[in-house]
């Protein structure tokens, strides 16, 4: 299991087997905090953890827990003292990314982060458990009843499953006399907030940058944290198909923003050359996600090659109504909040998969910063007609041509050129040129001439997953899809 896992985790493999336990964990780490001493498992006493992700709000919790239990300067140590603190509801406590397993002799318990950023499956075999962040770990092996744990969702041997955590209902109307300006002005702040906890590292962190608004307004933000820390200008990374409007964009904001800027440009060759090696981590075969997944490898590829971690824009076409789609909704802002209340708690297995597979794959640690809890909050607090409103942004009334993410846009005018402010979304896997290169890269790989419908595209994408595994069913019965359950609008 560990050696389908070593991508996750180069820094360090280990494995511990505690003496009359029934009970083995391993663990493949990439340092980011805790470099020197912060090698898994961890244990305490009889009771011994694996985790996965990162604890921001470690150093608050080492202080309130009394920093002298502590053996490593590790975040997730965090996780151990506080399960040992006898609190009722103490994962609450914990502010971050994650997905951890934690066994005593007679017990275990394993849980996932709110919007499940960081994967993880439990599988039976006979009478056992097993736990891992990917579904290659179980394949072939033998293992039963494989399926995922909830976002925000924990497992207790002793005592069953619970929902520990739930996404906020969105609200919908903007009440009468809303001070726009204000809340404009209080989700900077907090975005900002977001933005500099999730940097916290040992390690330099980056930033993917495809021009558009959301992983710019993040690399701008980003950049004012490490200027003012002192540190030197901020990496950043695009890429696309040469001449790619995503490559032109990011362009223009890092000579903007005066981030240390990185390019890589893909070709349809590239790409048919790396297809099977993106569906086999991916672990799907469904066509948008592979589109999405083809670029976000090779910014991946690219990053890892300066740094260990980057900040990512996933998040906020969820949460401020983001894709084309969303217009359909324009005209009932109580089913818009409904379903971007829904996305947000689909994202685990779509948007969040790619981003941590592809990652991951290449060994980086993803970041997503407006997943932050208190983000969250105040962003579901925010009415969906200001997310979702009329072009002109004095206007008084959201009638006409609407605008996504339109508060958002607002919050964050003054960080960048007005135009790309205002430029209308594009998605990943069409900014980048990935949709017209992706049409000549299955023509390299099946022959002939022509379009490559998406009938066999899909088809294509699922016989090079049955290729790569030995239970391929297993796999693609995990799968999420872009569309299911979405409110009707």
């Amino acid at each position: 299991m560990l050696s389908r896992l070593g991508h996750r985790g180069p820094d360090a493999t280990q494995v511990a087997r505690p003496a009359g336990v029934p009970l083995a964990m391993g663990h493949c780490r990439l340092a980011i905090i805790g470099a020197e001493d912060g090698i898994q498992p961890i244990a305490v006493d009889s009771e011994i953890l694996v985790a996965n992700g990162e604890i921001y709000n470690h150093g608050d919790l080492r202080a309130i827990l009394d920093p002298d239990i502590f053996q490593t300067t590790s975040d997730s140590e965090t996780i151990l003292h506080l399960f040992r603190s006898g609190a009722q509801r103490w994962i609450n406590r914990l502010d971050g990314m994650f997905a951890f397993v934690l066994a005593t002799p007679d017990r275990i318990v394993a849980a996932r982060d709110p919007l499940g950023i960081k994967p993880l499956y439990m599988a039976r075999r006979g009478e056992g458990l097993a736990f891992a962040s990917e579904l290659k770990a179980f394949d072939g092996l033998g293992f039963d009843d494989i399926t995922a744990l909830p976002p925000g969702g924990l497992f207790d041997s002793s005592n069953g499953s619970r929902q520990w955590y739930r996404v906020p209902s969105g609200a919908a109307a903007a009440e009468p006399g809303l001070d726009i300006e204000a809340v404009a002005g209080e989700l900077r702040l907090t975005l900002e907030e977001a933005v500099a906890k999730w940097m916290v590292a040992d390690v330099e962190v980056g930033s993917f940058l495809s021009g558009g608004l959301d992983s710019s307004v993040i690399a701008a933000i980003a950049q004012k944290v490490r200027l003012a820390a002192g540190q030197t200008p901020l990496k950043t990374f695009a890429v696309g198909t040469a001449g790619s409007s995503d490559l032109q964009a990011a362009r223009r904001v890092a000579d903007h923003i005066g981030s240390d800027h990185h390019e890589y440009s893909f070709s349809a060759r590239d790409i048919a050359e790396n297809l099977s090696h993106v569906i086999y981590h991916l672990e799907s075969a469904d066509a948008d996600l592979v589109r999405s997944a083809v670029p976000t490898l090779f910014a991946a590829r690219l990053a890892r090659g300066h740094v260990k971690a980057v900040l990512t824009g996933e998040g906020a076409d969820e949460l401020f109504a983001g894709y084309a789609y969303h217009h359909a909704y324009a005209e009932d802002p109580r089913a818009l909040a409904d379903e971007l209340t829904r996305s947000l708690g689909a994202m685990h297995n779509i948007n969040l998969q790619r981003v941590d597979r592809m990652t991951m794959a290449e060994s980086l640690e993803a970041r997503t910063p407006f997943l932050d809890q208190e983000l969250i909050a105040f962003a579901q607090s925010i009415p969906a007609a200001l997310k979702l409103r009329c072009t002109d942004p004095n206007a008084l009334e959201s009638t006409g041509p609407t605008t996504e993410k339109w508060l958002l846009r607002k919050a964050c005018a003054d960080l960048l050129p007005a135009d790309l402010v205002w430029r209308k979304k594009a998605q990943f896997d069409e900014g980048s040129g990935t949709v017209d290169a992706l049409q000549q890269a299955l023509r390299l790989i099946i022959g002939g001439e022509g379009k490559i419908t998406r009938l066999r595209e899909e088809a294509l994408y699922r016989e090079i997953l049955r290729e790569r595994f030995e239970d391929p069913e297993m796999i693609l019965s995990q799968a999420g899809q872009w569309n299911a359950n979405r409110v009707a609008a």
